[in-house]
């Protein structure tokens, strides 16, 4: 068999004709074959084309998991375009300051989801680049999708003819990811990088086109776009997305759909586990679980094989600047090994710890290899930063390395948490709060959650004279920024604890949790 193109464009073209017949996406209202998914993939990248989009051009989709995005997003890849995700939870702020940097003309989003209708909310006025807005319908009332699909198209030819131009150096995506600054930073990747990371990860759960993929995860995270879309694209294993994550119905079509793959975080598969109803469905199709994103108990990794059928249970460690991917352990790993370490580098990555302390071996985590990104989306200072001289990324987490291969994170030099599988990063939050009427001062920090993995916690020094109280912290930061970055508790303290440098000590507030 020749090797795998090394473009979406490239690679969707080759499973129309080696799978042409074989279902690639099934949803509740609609599934497609691989050919089927060419031929709707050709059809949208047409009608992008025929609302004046560029090759090179950035295109946001804001919604999630339907069928439509993964429809948007190829697209947007074969009409040579670059495809940017937004959380489904950001405010309409959050993502308005997005498609102000991407200059984005095109945004695909979400009609009203969770209650609220954030497209809606846009300042079409503060966003001059952004021409076309396409509607995804979350119910049958609630979309422009149609229309879209109704409206001026560019020939087919003229398709064709992009995506055989996108080359495997060609940014493929924009992915954006807080920065410790607070200020979130675009990581920019080719589509090589973006087909190869993925690929290895599959590699290593040894999907094939035999595999069901359950997709929980958002289709906006690596987790769910480069482990999902990417890696069951690339495969042959059929995509079945849940638009959010209900644990019974997600064992109901795990029963109905025979699923063989489910990925996500540790809470998922906690969940899952102790569910009253779980006896009621057949579960004994599961083959293949990769979890991470949070501490994982040796007993959960036991659990999943045993109570939950899966034969391979794997973690793995990755970061946005890393295509998403770094280490992984492998199907003959032990539960202990699974639970407690990373596993070893995939995806051609080389691992590196920083300095190492001389008598625990921990020190940064760097990777090097042709999956680093490109760079941070016009920022050559951040990218220098993080890329150095001889191409080491370094990761801003701390870790050590065991004598088979193993990395354990340990650490995080960069003051991120993770709530409920997504990446918080306390200085953003801090200056949300530093905005809010009677704070003097702030600081943010993660604390143990047994459902979330952590939440955050906001420390405050209010302004004389302020009667500020905790429910008002929280509605206001909830008011601002997305849920998961909302602070769940809050202490007010006489002072923050500061270094010589003013620097708050973060150890210090976590002795006070």
């Amino acid at each position: 068999m020749t090797s795998q193109p090394r473009t979406t464009p490239g690679v969707l073209d080759r499973m129309a004709v080696d799978f042409a017949d074989h279902d690639a996406l099934i949803t509740d209202d609609r599934s497609f074959t691989f050919a089927e998914l060419r031929d709707e993939v050709r059809r949208a990248a047409a009608a992008i084309i025929g609302l004046g989009v560029q090759a090179g051009d950035k295109v946001a989709i804001w919604s999630p998991n339907t069928w439509h995005w993964v429809i948007a997003c190829l697209a947007t890849q074969y009409a040579g375009a670059v495809m940017v995700p937004l959380n489904t939870r950001y405010t309409a702020d959050e993502a308005s300051d997005i498609l102000a940097r991407t200059h984005a003309p095109l945004l695909f989003g979400m009609g009203r989801f969770l209650g609220a209708d954030r497209v809606g909310d846009l300042d079409r006025a503060a966003l001059p680049d952004l021409r076309h807005v396409v509607r995804i319908p979350i119910d049958e009332s609630d979309g422009t999708w149609d229309e879209f699909l109704a409206g001026p198209a560019a020939p087919l030819s003229e398709v064709d003819a992009r995506a055989a131009a996108v080359r495997p150096d060609d940014p493929s995506d924009v992915l954006f990811t807080s920065g410790t600054t607070g200020r979130s930073k675009g990581v920019l990747c080719a589509h090589r990088q973006s087909l190869a990371a993925p690929a290895a990860w599959a590699e290593c759960g040894q999907l094939t086109s035999a595999d069901r993929y359950l997709c929980i995860n958002p289709f906006f995270h690596n987790f769910g776009y480069k482990a999902g879309i990417l890696a069951c694209l690339q495969t042959g294993a059929t995509l079945i997305p849940q638009l959010t994550f209900d644990p019974e119905q997600a064992m109901r079509v795990i029963a109905e759909k025979r699923i063989t793959v489910v990925p996500g975080p540790p809470t998922i598969f906690q969940t899952l586990l102790d569910h009253p109803n779980r006896g009621q469905y057949d579960l004994s199709s599961l083959r293949f679980a990769v979890t991470g994103a949070a501490t994982v108990p040796v007993v959960l990794i036991e659990r999943m094989q045993a109570e939950l059928d899966f034969d391979i249970v794997l973690t793995a460690y990755g970061l946005t600047e890393a295509n998403g991917f770094g280490t992984m352990c492998r199907a003959d790993d032990d539960a202990v090994t699974v639970a407690t370490t990373c596993g070893r580098p995939i995806a051609d990555f080389e691992l590196r710890i920083d300095s190492p302390d001389a008598e625990t071996g921990a020190g940064e985590v760097l990777l090097r290899g042709p999956n680093v990104m490109l760079g941070y989306l016009d920022d050559p200072a951040a990218t220098a930063a993080a890329i150095d001289a001889d191409g080491w990324l370094h990761t801003g987490d701390v870790g050590t390395v065991d004598a088979a291969g193993n990395l354990r994170i340990t650490d995080r030099l960069k003051d991120m948490y993770i709530c409920g599988g997504f990446n918080v990063y306390p200085a953003e939050i801090e200056q949300v709060l530093a905005r809010l009427d009677g704070v003097a001062d702030a600081a943010v920090i993660g604390v143990p959650d047994e459902r979330l993995g952590e939440v955050g916690r906001a420390f405050i020094v209010r302004r004389s004279g302020s009667d500020l109280d905790e429910q008002a912290v929280i509605d206001y930061t909830r008011k601002h920024l997305a849920n998961f970055k909302t602070p769940r508790s809050v202490v007010f303290v006489e002072a923050l604890p500061r270094n010589p440098g003013g620097k708050v000590v973060k150890p210090t507030l976590r002795e006070m949790v």
